[in-house]
């Protein structure tokens, strides 16, 4: 139910309404295009290679994986780099700046003859993609409530899955209209007058790629309180929902009565409910946050919120892991796709081009489906198992139907079915985790940090390129597809894993604040090295409670906050954010 009415101290209450359809149609189409072009030209080198790239330019089918595994390597190892790099200095610039570069270095690919400049320009467009994504979904919290963010991301993320669509369509049209020559020329590395297909297609991304960076100098705002398409009043009320919705714990207060944001349904809430809405907080009042970060801001990083990624780690770690495990069928069909379809014989190389569109449609389409549950139910990991049996079951049919050596046509439709099977889960896990890392930390920096240290999933393409190796082929890579399963049911485990732990932490933590202390008291440390948390040397609490326990805890405290990073100690005690006792981990 929508009030018609004004209500006091918040003016209309279809403000709220207007505000997030602003976001939905100006804001979040624009960084998808920006998240579409960033997967483009990652991937394009896959349609270029059914364009004979490699044979045209004198080089061989092994070195298109080399340089794929060196591009994940620097893209990788410099994830956390990037996403703080473009938290201190502003993300709306940067990634504008950043964007432009990387499309120039996508134009120099027209000019790769040997295997060293292939090398070196995927490592340099490795190190400017490097936290780009992981600063956008940071950039994209900075707009909306928690349980708003996932179908948001669904569509951010997405987008990705159109950009291989988009990559097939237009290297279908440019190969079309510039058909690729089947015959080798008698001296492939010198430079012919015409241009090849692959570098016409080199050249109409990078330039689209550059156009896209340079409106988005114009089109981002800093803040949701600068945004040029806003009134004055929606931006007030943008930022102040955020502030709301970072201060409150949904988890912790699911029977009280709704009093922020993410407590209450998007769809058929009581008048009451939407009252109390409105009315918290009152115009002219201020939310004291956990800390003096600025929550709707995209640049600042203080020393705590680096402290508190660093005592994030323990968590992290395992995290990251059956990221990169649930990742690879995402990224290996990313790039390989077009000629894993080109070895299945389904079709001529040109046309395995266009056949890559509709699964890449049908991963977005689905992982729409599964961001929508994921945020209605409220629940993250319950959606990853499911999409992690939808990859699974679709890798097994793959491998069933393509160990045939009797070529047909219903055995290429049937295994061309399969393959949209596979690649409709395949786009759920990886943004979903994301998901649930951004929901989970309040903080914005160290949410920034945390997301580009969850960058490093993107090994995944690295062993993808190990995994998807020219010398399968023959074999219509059953053997790359039979290890990605093992993968997949490894990643499967873990996530199971990881809910049972989420609730025994939350468990703890809810028997270790059941104390009539103080909360000041509550949430600082007087614990030291070898010893478990007190509460003044008193109530003792349990190191499982706290994520990593005693002694990394305290090491990572006391050394790194510091030793390091020079805060005093008083600082260096207090826990904020997810690392309070209070704080209980959504799933």
């Amino acid at each position: 139910m929508t009030l018609t009415a004004e209500i006091p101290g918040s003016g209309n209450p279809l403000i709220h309404t207007r505000t997030v359809r602003k976001l939905d149609f100006i804001l979040l189409p624009f960084l998808s295009i920006l998240f579409l072009f960033n997967s483009l030209d990652r991937s394009n080198i896959g349609n270029a290679e059914t364009a004979h790239f490699t044979r045209d330019a004198g080089l061989q089918p092994e070195d298109l994986n080399t340089a794929v595994g060196w591009f994940y390597a620097f893209f990788v190892a410099l994830q956390p780099v990037g996403a703080a790099v473009g938290r201190k200095v502003g993300i709306s610039r940067w990634v504008p700046c950043v964007m432009t570069l990387w499309g120039i270095c996508t134009l120099c690919h027209i000019g790769v003859r040997q295997r060293w400049q292939l090398i070196t320009l995927r490592i340099i467009l490795g190190t400017l993609e490097a936290g780009f994504y992981p600063t956008m979904v940071s950039y994209l919290s900075l707009f909306y409530t928690r349980f708003e963010f996932g179908r948001r991301l669904g569509l951010f993320y997405g987008s990705s899955g159109v950009a291989g669509a988009l990559g097939g369509v237009i290297a279908f049209t440019v190969f079309s209209r510039f058909p690729p020559s089947e015959e080798p020329s008698e001296n492939t590395t010198a430079s012919s007058e015409a241009f090849k297909p692959w570098q016409i297609l080199f050249l109409v991304e990078g330039c689209l790629t550059i156009v896209i960076a340079i409106i988005g100098f114009f089109w981002l705002p800093r803040s949701a309180g600068t945004a040029w398409f806003l009134t004055e009043e929606e931006k007030r009320w943008a930022e102040k929902r955020i502030l709301i919705d970072r201060e409150s714990n949904d988890d912790q207060k699911r029977e009280a009565p709704a009093t922020s944001l993410d407590e209450l349904p998007e769809e058929n809430m009581s008048q009451a409910d939407e009252q109390r809405l409105w009315l918290l907080p009152e115009d002219g009042q201020t939310v004291k946050p956990t800390d003096t970060s600025n929550f709707s801001s995209d640049s600042g990083l203080s020393k705590s919120e680096i402290l508190s990624s660093v005592l994030f780690l323990p968590l992290m770690l395992p995290l990251l892991l059956l990221n990169i495990a649930s990742a690879i069928p995402n990224t290996g069909f990313s790039v390989f796709l077009p000629v894993v379809l080109s070895s299945l014989q389904l079709s001529s190389p040109t046309l395995s081009n266009l056949l890559t569109a509709p699964p890449f449609l049908l991963a977005s389409t689905f992982l729409y489906i599964f961001s929508h549950w994921s945020d209605k139910s409220r629940k993250r990991i319950v959606p990853i198992l499911a999409s992690l049996v939808v990859i699974a079951l679709g890798l097994i049919l793959t491998m069933l139907l393509s160990t045939s050596t009797s070529p047909s046509p219903l055995r290429a439709t049937l295994v061309y079915l399969s393959l949209c099977v596979l690649l409709s889960g395949s786009y759920i896990p990886s943004p979903l985790t994301v998901t649930w890392l951004a929901s989970n930390i309040p903080n914005p920096g160290k949410r920034t940090i945390i997301l580009g240290v969850n960058g490093y999933g993107n090994l995944a393409g690295v062993f993808a390129s190990l995994i998807f190796s020219p010398r399968f082929q023959e074999e219509s890579y059953r053997t790359p597809f039979l290890i990605t399963l093992g993968f997949v049911l490894t990643s499967f485990m873990g996530f199971m894993t990881l809910g049972v732990v989420l609730l025994l932490i939350n468990k703890a933590r809810a028997r270790s604040t059941a104390t009539s202390l103080p909360a000041a008291d509550l949430e600082n440390d007087y614990s030291g090295p070898g010893r478990s948390w007190s509460h003044g040397g008193t109530k003792k609490i349990p190191a499982f409670a706290v994520v990593g326990g005693t002694w990394w805890d305290f090491q990572a405290r006391y050394w790194f906050g510091k030793k390091v990073l020079g805060m005093n100690e008083d600082d260096v005690r207090v826990r904020r954010g997810d690392e309070m006792l209070t704080f209980q981990y959504g799933f």
